[in-house]
């Protein structure tokens, strides 16, 4: 659930805007592509949505760490990177002269911390808190700082010490496998998953050399032992012991090959976590010598054989109930294995011993059947975390170091994540409250960070506003009326409690409070709660019983029976030791609940780290399949608003996220000067700047008028965005300038890119008037030259086209004039010459007569070239083209041959005249073989007085000499 901070939502799609367009974002960001980010505070704008596309890409990347300000975010690989922790580079970061300038790492976080405890005149105590989700890394990150400790901080200075320390170190990195193996177990999110808090505190001494260490658990999730969710696990040890014993300890454990145990789910998965001989071996080296470890796995196998009893409905209250007959086996391996006799065993399972009365009389009364499989799962969940405490001790007595030789600490917080399940409960709750606890803390811690930063660059810090969470602190644990408090009281009632009762008074009391909710469609009795990640609905049924954690005083006094070695160690019968749950009537002594009890080992947590430098990893978990390179954006969101990132932003968001550099905020927005007009700096006063401050802080002299200038043009974008008639919209937004770099929120960013919008739109404005009568110049160019070019081509195209026909009449005239001398010529001739044949003494001879060389060349040419114009004179006035040209062909194509094999007859010879004048009889017809001349093969009518052909020709030649 996302709060409001400062009236402004801090969800990414904040008032339904649409997100900032690219360009924005490239400018933003545009130092570094998002997998290049190392600090998560560098992204701009620092969202939600900016936050998850900067840790997708890293993780895409294969880069699993990324720094948020003063919190390591690491994002579980769900693959083996061995390289990622090998010692060359747990040396390469503490042998770098500045680690956090190496890549973000734990290592980085390491070094970090023990440099602060080596370095300072006064040491200080550092803490990394490790939070996160069930499968989210936080087990895997406290064995990796472990480790890189051991390394760095082990460094003797002669071989006897060398051997301390060796020894110390390999103590401490077995401490690891055992708190495992007896406090993980497999869930459904994760196969390694922590069922209890854990506070390592590793103890250097003066040199800050690492000489020991302590460990503190919080809350171990017992109910584990007795009940188990659908296809979850039970602890880790009980299935090595199943998994990995011998047969001689399988016979002597009572562990025969396949069997069956009711607490024993899911018995054939096979984890690497279900290693016995490396639970055995860290066991040893912490001093617990193989009896005693073979004493512990014969209780632990009591008590699987304990969860197999099962009691029969006696069906008469007065009659206690029975054993079944497939339990009595089991009844009596369980009573063997934990050397507890099996009559008071049974009877304090099946009789309840009440005492009541000033006297104190005692009372017997028979349990019903589910009281007795309540009683039966109370006698394992005690022995259980009294063995589980019992180990703690013994680890500690074996690591930790005399007080006076260690000075420093560094401590190592493992605790749970935020929880919220469909069924929440007592656990969820105390869960939750220790979240909200260490979320107030690292609140005011991520404070003090932003306003040393602000503080670097000249700010002030009054103006940041956040949302506290104490209000979601007063409701649980507030004085004097809490849920906490409502709760103790009912467990302190000599009543039987009810959940609809219980809920019923906690809306009453505290029906004040804005983080308590419930939901009137629930048909069970419920009340809610709002953290700071979100709303969770706890159940009150069975709340009150839980928190009482009643052990009946009869099961205690039967394990101090026992004359099992380890068991007198857990249960010491000592007389001034009395159950808290047997106080008489009249002096009644508060009962020492779970909750007070959770909340006493808090608040010491709470003042150790208050004492401390502390540091934060979030783990975050990308996917609930546990699948390497898949990121689902939705389930790591939702992690983030339950480790407190989300709430950090909102911090961030209620500050100044945008944070720009002098030079880049100069690139972007110099052009903003063109809104205001140049004047001299000292013109404006103070109210026309508004709420943006100006400080002389810029590192280059010549952008301070810059800067100066585009902060003065502030109100006038301010004016201009304004909504008419709403003076709260007129009002300045916040800017502030630091010695490197422009601080403004959302908003100024908003009006900045407004007014970057609108110069840009003048500009582009002008641009474009400029480019259109530009273009339109260039085409009336274009224009005026294609015309001219056209004018040019169409005059020279005119004038070859003229001189070709000028060519072609010149040659056919001076053909045509050649031709008609030649004609003339001719006539002249052949008149001449019949002539004087006429006027000769000696007529010639009727027959052909041979003609000289030169005339019988010209004769020939006259013979092959006259049809051509006769043809063509007659020709059709349709015939045009290639038809035209299909004609002179053929006359050209008329059978040549000497010139001397022609004769010229007329039919004046024919007739026996010797004279050219007479009119020749019939027509001259041409012959030419498939000619395409029309009419070529017809021959016309003949005339009496038609004269065609030459001698046509000639009789006009001799009337023009004749006149």
């Amino acid at each position: 659930m996302l709060q409001q901070v400062n009236g402004h939502s801090s969800s990414p799609d904040t008032h339904g805007k649409k997100p900032l367009r690219e360009d924005l974002q490239e400018f933003l960001g545009r130092e570094a592509p998002l997998h290049l980010l190392d600090d998560l505070t560098k992204v701009n704008p620092v969202t939600l949505e900016t936050v998850l596309r900067c840790l997708q890409a890293r993780y895409m990347a294969d880069t699993f760490y990324t720094n948020a300000g003063c919190t390591l975010v690491a994002l579980n690989p769900f693959k083996p990177v061995p390289q990622l922790y090998s010692p060359e580079l747990m040396s390469e970061y503490h042998t770098a002269p500045q680690p956090q300038k190496l890549k973000p790492h734990i290592f980085s976080v390491g070094e970090q911390t023990y440099r602060n405890v080596k370095s300072l005149i006064e040491p200080v105590n550092q803490s990394i808190v490790v939070s996160g989700e069930s499968g989210a890394g936080k087990t895997w990150t406290s064995r990796c700082l472990m480790k890189f400790y051991a390394v760095v901080a082990a460094s003797p200075t002669s071989w006897e010490s060398h051997k301390i320390a060796e020894r110390i170190e390999q103590r401490i990195l077995n401490s690891n496998p055992v708190m495992e193996a007896f406090g993980n177990a497999c869930t459904l999110r994760n196969n390694n998953s922590s069922r209890f808090g854990k506070f390592i505190q590793l103890q250097l001494n003066r040199a800050q050399q690492m000489i020991g260490a302590a460990v503190q658990t919080y809350l171990l999730e017992k109910t584990r032992v007795a009940c188990q969710a659908s296809r979850e696990r039970n602890f880790h040890i009980f299935y090595q012991i199943c998994k990995g014993a011998s047969a001689d300890e399988r016979l002597q454990w009572h562990l025969p090959e396949g069997a069956a145990f009711s607490w024993l789910p899911n018995p054939e998965r096979t984890l690497e976590e279900d290693c016995f001989e490396v639970t055995r071996e860290a066991m040893l080296h912490l001093g617990i010598n193989p009896p005693t470890q073979n004493n512990i796995f014969k209780v632990l196998a009591g008590l699987l054989h304990l969860g197999n009893i099962q009691f029969a409905d006696s069906g008469d209250e007065a009659q206690p109930c029975q054993l079944m007959d497939d339990a009595k086996c089991s009844f009596r391996t369980s009573a063997s294995l934990l050397w507890l006799p099996e009559d008071p065993l049974l009877e304090a399972l099946q009789i309840r011993t009440i005492r009541a009365g000033r006297q104190q009389q005692v009372f017997r009364k028979p349990c019903s059947q589910a009281e007795c499989d309540t009683r039966r799962d109370c006698l394992a969940k005690l022995v259980y975390a009294r063995l589980f405490d019992w180990l703690v001790s013994v680890i500690n007595s074996s690591i930790c170091a005399d007080p006076n030789y260690w000075t420093t600490f560094i401590g190592l917080l493992d605790v749970y994540g935020f929880e919220s399940f469909p069924n929440n409960s007592l656990e969820q709750l105390c869960i939750n409250y220790a979240n909200e606890k260490l979320q107030q803390h690292f609140v005011a811690h991520y404070l003090k960070a932003q306003q040393e930063e602000y503080a670097v660059e000249g700010l002030e810090w009054s103006f940041v506003n956040y949302q506290d969470n104490q209000t979601c602190l007063d409701l649980i644990e507030g004085s004097p009326i809490s849920i906490c408090s409502l709760i103790n009281e009912e467990c302190r009632l000599n009543r039987p409690s009810s959940a609809g009762q219980l809920q019923t008074r906690i809306e009453r009391a505290l029906a004040g409070s804005p983080c308590l909710g419930h939901n009137k469609l629930s048909r069970e009795p419920s009340f809610t709660v709002v953290h700071y990640a979100g709303p969770v609905r706890y159940h009150t049924a069975g709340l009150v019983e839980k928190n009482k954690d009643p052990v009946p005083p009869e099961l205690t006094r039967l394990l101090q029976q026992s004359q099992d070695p380890l068991l007198k160690v857990l249960f010491p019968a000592d007389p001034e030791e009395k159950s808290q749950e047997e106080p008489s009537g009249q002096s009644r002594v508060p009962v020492l609940t779970v909750v007070s009890k959770f909340k006493a080992s808090l608040e010491q947590l709470l003042q150790v780290l208050h004492g401390t430098t502390p540091h934060y990893i979030r783990c975050i978990k990308p996917n609930s399949q546990g699948q390497a390179q898949t990121f689902l954006r939705e389930e790591v969101l939702s992690q983030l608003e339950a480790c407190g990132l989300v709430e950090t932003i909102h911090i961030s968001a209620a500050g100044f996220p945008i944070r720009v550099s002098h030079q880049n905020f100069v690139e972007r927005y110099g052009l903003l000067r063109r809104l205001h007009p140049r004047t001299s700096p000292a013109t404006h006063s103070p109210s026309d700047v508004g709420h943006s401050e100006w400080s002389a802080h810029a590192e280059v002299p010549t952008l301070q008028p810059l800067l100066r200038d585009i902060f003065h043009s502030l109100p006038a974008l301010t004016r201009a965005g304004a909504t008419p008639g709403d003076p709260a919209e007129a009002t300045p937004a916040p800017v502030h300038c630091g010695r490197t770099k422009v601080f403004m929120t959302d908003a100024t960013l908003e009006l900045l890119e407004l007014g970057r919008a609108q110069v840009l739109d003048q500009c582009a404005r002008c641009i474009q008037g400029g480019w259109r009568r530009h273009r339109h110049r260039k085409q009336e160019r274009q224009r005026q030259a294609a015309v001219l070019i056209q004018a040019a081509i169409r005059s020279w195209l005119t004038r070859k086209h003229i001189q070709r026909l000028h060519t072609a009449a010149t040659v056919i005239k001076r053909a045509w004039q050649k031709w008609t001398i030649r004609m003339a010529f001719l006539a002249s001739k052949e008149l001449d010459g019949v002539e004087e044949n006429h006027f000769s003494q000696a007529p010639c001879s009727r027959s052909s007569f041979p003609l000289p060389q030169a005339q019988t060349q010209l004769l020939a040419a006259i013979i092959r070239l006259w049809p051509l114009g006769l043809v063509l004179a007659n020709a059709a006035a349709g015939v045009r083209g290639f038809q035209r040209k299909l004609v002179v062909w053929a006359c050209l194509q008329l059978p040549s041959s000497s010139p001397s094999g022609y004769t010229v007859q007329t039919a004046q010879e024919q007739a026996g005249v010797a004279s050219i004048r007479a009119l020749p009889q019939g027509s001259i017809k041409f012959h030419c073989r498939k000619s395409p001349l029309r009419y070529a093969d017809i021959c016309p009518e003949p005339s009496s007085c038609s004269v065609t052909g030459f001698n046509q020709i000639l009789l006009e030649r001799h009337e023009l000499g004749h006149v």
